[in-house]
């Protein structure tokens, strides 16, 4: 079901005309200055927006431009991503004149992040040409305006690629820097980490491996360091990025940053879409190689602000400063480079953190947008685009509507500036020698109900030596609190415990499964729920095999869960009963697995189940090598197919000879290649009209009979009907369509059902194709991927991630938007009334039945 976002609106075109004439281009060529005209023309904002094409760069001489900042006196500084910097002047939005572009000649460049401050401009390389990858400082030692010595303040490893140092930004204590790191690099020496340096995978049953990528490659990856202007001191903040390219602080002093998803694991159960972090210290987010990625709700891990989708994160900033409506002053903007979507973040005080919405503020197919930047000097926000060395362009965008310009002044919320102050106390003694005040402020909080304001607490505790707070545990009656202790305990007991005896292990791992136990686990909301469970799995794998008193007593309470209506604790569940090698894990998780509805819930219950050796028969083990020929013919990103050979062979690797002769006729069958709207059209088999429904009943309907639906019949409705093939929903479903998780944040009954019937009033453009017309009439439709030089990679199949065709730029005539849908209208028609309230209730909750607004 493609859905319009909720503050969509259609957009603006630039005219090439106003574009070229807008622009000053003091070198060029005819090849390249008609791709820009092209690009140009390609370009959308919201109304009241203009864009303009300020300088098209020649890329013989100067390359394609990926990072830039601006100077003490309002100048430019640019970096080509493989050859120098530049400092150009740049006429104000309204002003005529020339761009000035003047090499800086100095041995530096390559750099992916800029930035002037302290007098100084400061660079990060991620190239091995210039000294190599690190940070540098360049400075004008004698005061006549040119930079004439440059130095090495922390030196990165070698090793890495495009997910390398990034950007350096400043701090707002207006004293510190701040690092950006992808997870190709390592940590560096630091001299402190407010993350508990006790690194682990953190992965109950093993990971299996797609293409390959990074291989082998452990946490911590993906950081962002603080450091001083002369680089001598180094603080880790977090940790547990995939690819963060840039990160911006807000007015109240927080951090945000833009990561990256891996296309690659597209429609698996581990894929996360591109989102927006809110980056608290010591938090670590949980980026793990191959399918180790943690979920959301690990309570060891923090979740996403928001998601975002499918996209290659580049440069972001705040607002502030823009000559915009307060709105969009107050705006988070986000580079994504691949599809070339600047999106427009709107962030809420939600406790001590931030909930928000997105749209996209500028759109063009390609518009590679590699940085951001709003000038002081005349309002604009200017970006570049660029990169592997593409043809790269500075624009500006300019708000030329009727609404009031005038600086913002939000209101902030009182109770939310109260939550803010209490988690940045708790993050104080987030280091090692906290005194006893900071310990007891920490416990407090242990049940607090904001998850961010918890999490800093027991990351507290972890940095303490565990004789200072363990006995607390054995007295302490919330739930809440024995649970984050109980997982603090099992991920630093071991550290404390180096070089005892065995026992002292054993009997710490005692502890802390007797605190879980101990917990009324039916009266647990659900994210608590989740945590226990974590907490065992932890025990396990940090503090050894349980046991056999212990995995009785828990594989049987985890037996009598499953099958859970919570797809989570089905997954925690199941892995848990594998390792523990349970009797009764084949039944129930080869139950679960032909009940799935969608292929990554599928995925899910079929990885686990490939290490369990235990509880088999014939009839088992038939159901679920079965499910092997179906599961090779759905679709996903590059890794897909590998992914579901890893789990083929681990299994298959489990069965004896005899075993295997039993399955071998369905181990030799062909794959049942279906795209996913084969797998929609096979869902509707057997259902019959049942009525011509309408917005208006439907939407009447819905707005009295939303209580106390059947939210696992919404979830079967949702696949059944196909859904998952095209949208995700927490960890299921596919790309092709929006991210519905925060549907209910976004979509009244009314809105929800008008997207579902009338699936092509407004098709988003994160989403749309476009339409490739080449020199010689031919057309190719789909969605622009990836670039590199003048080669655009093109998503043909948006059934298919991976199928992909390269098109080379000059020989494109136009590029149109595509405004069909690619979801079939009609679908409600197959529904009964009680299923589709059952569904909307499902999507507008966002999965949680217990969510108050659906309950009498």
């Amino acid at each position: 079901m493609f859905l319009k976002m909720l503050n969509s609106r259609p957009f603006r075109p630039l005219g090439v005309a106003a574009a070229v004439a807008a622009a000053s281009i003091s070198i060029q060529t005819a090849t390249s200055q008609s791709y820009a005209e092209k690009a140009a023309d390609s370009i959308r904002s919201l109304p009241g927006f203009e864009v303009e094409l300020v300088y098209n760069v020649p890329q013989e001489s100067q390359g394609s431009w990926v990072a830039m900042t601006l100077d003490d006196k309002g100048r430019f500084i640019v970096s080509d991503q493989y050859g120098k910097l530049y400092r150009a002047v740049v006429p104000a939005a309204g002003k005529s004149g020339d761009v000035a572009v003047e090499p800086i000649d100095l041995d530096i460049g390559g750099a992916q992040g800029l930035l002037y401050a302290f007098d100084s401009l400061y660079a990060v390389l991620n190239t091995g040409d210039h000294g190599g990858r690190g940070l540098y400082r360049i400075q004008d030692t004698d005061g006549d305006d040119t930079f004439d010595k440059v130095s090495l303040l922390k030196k990165f490893e070698e090793q890495g690629g495009e997910h390398g140092p990034h950007a350096v930004i400043p701090g707002p204590d207006g004293e510190s820097l701040y690092i950006v790191v992808g997870n190709q690099t390592a940590l560096p020496q630091y001299d402190h980490s407010f993350v508990p340096p006790v690194w682990g995978e953190d992965l109950i049953l093993p990971r299996i491996y797609g293409r390959g990528f990074m291989r082998g490659v452990l946490a911590p990856r993906g950081w962002i360091a603080k450091t001083d202007p002369v680089g001598e001191t180094w603080e880790i903040i977090a940790t547990g990025f995939r690819n963060e390219y840039d990160a911006a602080f807000n007015r109240h002093g927080e951090l945000f940053t833009y990561d990256a998803d891996m296309e690659w694991d597209m429609n698996t159960p581990w894929y996360r879409p591109t989102r927006v972090n809110h980056v608290v210290r010591g938090a670590e987010f949980g980026w793990r190689n191959g399918s180790g990625k943690w979920p959301e709700y690990y309570a060891d891990s923090l979740p996403a602000t928001v998601n975002i989708g499918p996209g290659s994160p580049t440069g972001v900033a705040f607002g502030y400063g823009a000559k915009f409506p307060a709105k969009y002053q107050d705006a988070f903007y986000i580079c994504d480079w691949s599809y070339g979507k600047l999106y427009a973040v709107h962030l809420d005080e939600d406790g001590s953190t931030y909930s928000g919405s997105f749209e996209e503020f500028v759109t063009g197919s390609p518009l590679p947008l590699t940085d951001i930047v709003v000038h002081p000097g005349d309002g604009a926000l200017y970006f570049t685009v660029g990169g592997r060395r593409t043809q790269s362009a500075l624009y500006r965008v300019v708000y030329t509507g009727d609404a009031s310009t005038a600086p913002s002044a939000p209101a902030d919320d009182p109770a939310a500036a109260r939550a803010r102050e209490l988690r940045e106390s708790l993050e104080f003694f987030q280091r090692p020698g906290a005194p006893d005040l900071g310990i007891n402020f920490a416990w407090r909080h242990l049940n607090n109900p904001d998850r961010f304001i918890r999490s800093a607490a027991r990351t507290v505790l972890e940095h303490q030596p565990i004789s200072k707070w363990l006995d607390r545990l054995t007295n302490e009656t919330s739930p809440a609190r024995k649970l984050a202790a109980g997982l603090a305990l099992a991920r630093v007991g071991a550290r404390d415990l180096k070089g005892r005896p065995e026992s002292a292990l054993k009997n710490l791992q005692n502890q802390i499964l007797a605190a879980v136990d101990s917990v009324d686990f039916d009266e647990l909301p659900l994210q608590l729920q989740l945590e226990a469970l974590r907490v065992q799995s932890l025990a396990f794998i940090r503090l050894g095999e349980p046991s056999g008193e212990w995995k009785y007593r828990i594989s049987g309470h985890i037996e009598s869960l499953l099958p859970s209506e919570h797809r989570e604790i089905n997954s925690e569940g199941l892995q848990i009963l594998v390792y523990l090698q349970s009797p009764k894990a084949a039944q129930i998780g080869v139950e679960l697995l032909e009940a799935a509805p969608s292929q990554q819930e599928q995925i899910d219950y079929a990885k686990s189940l490939r290490l369990l050796r235990a509880g088999w028969n014939d009839d088992l083990r038939k159901r679920y090598f079965s499910w092997f020929p179906k599961a090779f013919g759905y679709r996903g990103g590059a890794s897909f197919s590998k992914f579901v050979e890893s789990i083929r062979n681990d299994a298959v690797e489990g069965l004896t000879p005899a075993q295997k002769a039993s399955v071998q006729e369905i181990l030799d069958r062909q794959p049942e290649s279906k795209n996913p709207l084969q797998v929609m059209a096979e869902s509707l088999v057997g259902r019959s009209f049942v009525k011509e429904w309408t917005l208006d009943e439907l939407s009447a309907k819905a707005g009295t009979d939303l209580k106390n639906r059947d939210f696992d019949n919404g979830r079967k409705v949702f696949g059944s009907a196909g859904c998952f093939a095209c949208h995700r929903f927490g960890q299921d479903g596919g790309a092709l369509g929006p991210d519905l998780t925060g549907a209910g944040g976004r979509f009244s009954p009314h809105d929800l059902l008008e997207s579902i019937i009338y699936p092509e009033k407004e098709v988003s453009d994160q989403y749309g194709q476009v339409v490739i017309t080449l020199d010689d009439g031919s057309q190719v439709t789909g969605r622009i991927a990836n670039l590199s030089g003048k080669n655009l990679m093109v998503n043909t199949d948006m059934l298919n991630p991976a199928d992909m065709a390269g098109i080379n730029r000059d020989k494109i005539k136009s590029i149109e938007p595509s405004n069909l849908s690619m979801m079939p209208p009609g679908l409600l028609n197959l529904l009964k009334e009680n299923e589709i309230m059952d569904l909307v209730a499902y999507l507008l909750s966002g999965g949680n039945p217990r969510d108050p607004m659906f309950q009498q």
